[in-house]
């Protein structure tokens, strides 16, 4: 696993997109930059360090500056290719990979003091849907990269955004592939999870969630309770109250403003909620001054 601190924005120094209708075979080179492959058909095969990698459609590997690689087999293929620099992307040691994942999507984990996402050095998007998007997405930012030079900074959060994308994946991946003791309701529940905490300002009704899903809303929200300890209505208001709190201590927004960017349209509503998970009213907590933890 590797940790990237989100706090650095990474300089992409060249991006492209290949196809080898032919067989073809990597060059030998060593370079002082990170190079992120995706796969979208046929096959490349790449010695780095003395490790193999054979990788195919949907498959994604990081290689790592100053460390020789080159190709060790021809084969026809198309991929992306992003040439980047990060002052903080380290190796990370994770001795139990599944309560890792579990607490990722719990937004648990015992962070270090960096704003970090965790991505494998290779890994496979098995998820049809997952990789569409993210074909999709690397088209988009080789189309801006391609464009005037104030695009390129634009590029970078896209990759930022890559590499958040990436890590969801892997720790699905993670879960998902544990059958033994993760059943297809935990899994859609880790999902749903990482839903909520992306889209909680939108409407989280049985319905669409039930709809998006495929699972009776009445057994997951069951299941959602085992795994966190709360339904899937008072997760959805607790994690857009915790970002209402954030917005009232650090911003200028009035409580009507936050009500309507946390997902609750009615002021009275909002504040009713509030109250009942903070103990006091919005303007209340408003006037509370940050500790320094806090900032």
């Amino acid at each position: 696993m590797l940790a990237v601190n989100m706090d650095w924005i990474p300089q992409i120094t060249l991006m492209g997109f290949v196809s080898y209708q032919s067989p073809w075979i990597h060059f030998k080179r060593t370079t002082d930059e990170y190079i992120l492959y995706v796969i979208q058909r046929g096959e490349l095969h790449i010695l780095e360090g003395g490790t193999p990698y054979s990788l195919r459609r949907g498959d994604v590997l990081l290689l790592e500056p100053h460390v020789e690689h080159q190709g060790f087999d021809m084969h026809a293929c198309d991929y992306y290719y992003i040439h980047f620099k990060h002052p903080d992307l380290s190796p990370y040691a994770v001795e139990d990979p599944e309560t890792f994942a579990r607490s990722f999507f719990l937004e648990d984990q015992e962070a270090d003091t960096r704003n970090s996402c965790y991505i494998p050095k290779v890994f496979t998007l098995a998820n049809p849907s997952a990789l569409s998007q993210i074909l999709g997405g690397l088209n988009e930012m080789h189309m801006l990269h391609r464009r005037k030079n104030y695009n390129r900074s634009l590029t970078a959060l896209k990759l930022s955004e890559l590499f958040i994308y990436l890590s969801r994946e892997h720790m699905m991946a993670i879960l998902q592939n544990n059958r033994k003791r993760t059943t297809k309701a935990i899994a859609k529940a880790y999902a749903l999870l990482d839903c909520i905490h992306q889209q909680y300002a939108e409407k989280m009704t049985s319905e669409r969630i039930e709809r998006e899903f495929d699972i009776n809303f009445d057994y997951l929200n069951r299941t959602f309770n085992k795994l966190t300890g709360y339904s899937i209505a008072h997760y959805v208001n607790k994690v857009r109250i915790d970002h209402a709190r954030e917005l009232l201590l650090t911003t200028s927004l009035t409580a009507s403003e936050i009500a309507d960017l946390v997902g609750f349209g009615d002021i009275y509503h909002f504040s009713k909620v509030f109250k009942k998970y903070a103990g006091v009213s919005p303007t209340a907590y408003s006037r509370i001054e940050p500790s320094p933890t806090d900032q």
